[in-house]
């Protein structure tokens, strides 16, 4: 028996969060958080399907009375197939040998060929026995020691954890407080969870909806715009440029029991790979917090595009926001598919070819509303930030073919100011989203802006220029700011008067 904690009582999402956050200190210090999160997120993710694996398995010998033959039959049809060696608990009680960290390598390349269908490539980027990342031989041991022993303590079984939940909602915790400690890099891999509620919630998915991101990080806002459909029946989709980051999106999923999500790993500009029957998939909705003002995005390439997306104009080669907005609309489906997209500011206003797409986004009616968003709500960035709403249901023959304004909301005052980040609370997505469903004006807070305006802006969306949120400084009486003067002035004569005289009585008056 090994000396693994025996847990009497059922594992909580709490006790997850907290096992998992301490078994960070193995790393702190040695490398960058946005790198350790590979290893303290994987090991998760090895404990949960080694202790799935380890409860069936128990189940299935009590129910076929201990015939083996029909067991390991029943185990072949599992979910995540553990092949012999692989599982937690054998690397667990291997923890002191001196290759530990080739053998947790070994054991992964074992699973991910074994549920190649799953999980190929989940796990390439990530090497336990790596010198480079973990230190020398000695140093690697222990730290890979350290981290079997922390996740030893979890009982991750099914029946065993609390809420159905747990384990999804604590790898996304974790991914954003990897996403606190990374700074600037967590924007490669995380997106605000209250801005991704608000754009879950602005695109409104329906039951039976194909929801994809083009850029979707660890998946985190996939997921949430999936939570926003109110039950399982929908289909996500996704592509990520980064494989590190690819491989926690699909990890994502499959902890979040979304198995048949379809994540693809390539660059979504240059090489996109959600194709069906040589054509560009078309999605309900599509929504993303891609990389802001991407330099060397691809516009070499972009005449000779064989989906021929660029027909309104190629972005600058040093900036392609309108190249992943230009995606994001050709990939809702046409007269039905809603599209929100996070942007800096400068996408609302900047001219050139950038000005000429926005002009013809907006006279082609698929502009749907503009959302400006308070500072320093990222980990990677202090900007300002605006969220683009395109509706395709507004072309013609859409069913809101006859809506041609665009509704401008500035929500860049209303947040609750932390110690190193902006943050939205329910009260502030809740207005916003509010707002954008009733459509109508709200001093100082939102309007609903005629096309013909826009036009006559020259196709300029700055917020500003719409919504005007001035306020206006309180009069000022100068009659009774004047006698309150004179009456302190008197006050001070009469203080020196008696002043003088305490001075005098005490015999230092001169």
């Amino acid at each position: 028996m090994t000396d693994q904690k025996i847990q009497a009582e059922k594992t909580s999402m709490d006790d997850i969060k907290r096992v998992a956050w301490a078994a960070c200190n193995t790393f702190r210090g040695l490398i960058d958080p946005a790198e350790y999160k590979d290893y303290i997120l994987i090991m998760l993710f090895l404990k949960f399907i080694s202790d799935v694996w380890k409860q069936h398995e128990d189940d299935y010998r009590r129910e076929l009375k201990g015939d083996e033959v029909r067991v390991k039959r029943r185990m072949q049809r599992e979910r995540f197939v553990m092949p012999e060696g692989a599982n937690f608990d054998e690397l667990y009680e291997a923890r002191d040998a001196d290759n530990i960290g080739g053998l947790v390598d070994i054991a992964l390349e074992a699973i991910e060929n074994t549920n190649k269908a799953k999980l190929g490539g989940v796990f390439r980027n990530v090497s336990f026995n790596s010198e480079t990342k973990l230190g020398q031989t000695k140093d690697r041991n222990r730290r890979i020691k350290n981290l079997l022993e922390d996740f030893a303590k979890l009982d991750l079984r099914p029946g065993h954890v609390v809420e159905d939940e747990a384990i999804g909602e604590a790898y996304i915790y974790l991914i954003e407080r990897f996403a606190s400690e990374a700074g600037k890099k967590a924007g490669e891999f995380y997106t605000p969870l209250q801005v991704s509620q608000v754009l879950a919630k602005l695109v409104q998915p329906q039951p039976g909806d194909r929801i994809c991101d083009p850029a979707c990080g660890s998946g985190s806002l996939l997921i949430e715009t999936a939570y926003e459909v109110g039950s399982k029946d929908f289909a996500l989709f996704g592509q990520e440029v980064n494989g590190g980051t690819h491989a926690l999106a699909k990890l994502n999923m499959f902890l979040h029991a979304i198995d048949g999500a379809r994540i693809e790993w390539g660059d979504t500009l240059n090489n996109p790979l959600l194709i069906e029957d040589d054509h560009l998939m078309a999605f309900d909705v599509v929504v993303a917090n891609p990389p802001f003002s991407l330099d060397k995005w691809g516009a070499e390439n972009a005449p000779k595009d064989r989906f021929k997306r660029w027909t309104r104009g190629i972005p600058p080669k040093s900036t392609g926001d309108w190249a992943f907005i230009t995606h994001m609309v050709e990939t809702a489906k046409p007269k039905f598919g809603r599209v929100a997209v996070v942007v800096p500011h400068g996408v609302l206003f900047r001219g050139g070819a950038e000005g000429k797409i926005r002009q013809k986004m907006i006279e082609e009616n698929l502009l749907d509303a503009v959302i400006g968003l308070p500072a320093n709500l990222f980990q990677s960035t202090s900007i300002p930030v605006a969220v683009l709403v395109f509706d395709r249901r507004r072309e013609r023959g859409g069913a809101r073919a006859s809506t041609t304004d665009v509704l401008f909301i500035d929500a860049s005052r209303e947040f609750k100011q932390a110690k190193t980040q902006n943050i939205l609370e329910a009260a502030h997505t809740a207005k916003i989203v509010d707002t954008f469903k009733a459509r109508h004006d709200v001093e100082k807070y939102a309007r609903v802006v005629p096309a013909a305006e826009i036009a006559e802006n020259g196709f300029n969306l700055n917020i500003p220029r719409y919504v005007d949120t001035f306020e206006a400084e309180a009069e000022i009486d100068v009659k009774a700011v004047r006698a309150e003067i004179e009456q302190l002035e008197a006050e001070l004569v009469e203080v020196k008067k008696r002043m003088a005289g305490y001075l005098r009585e005490l015999g230092a008056d001169a």
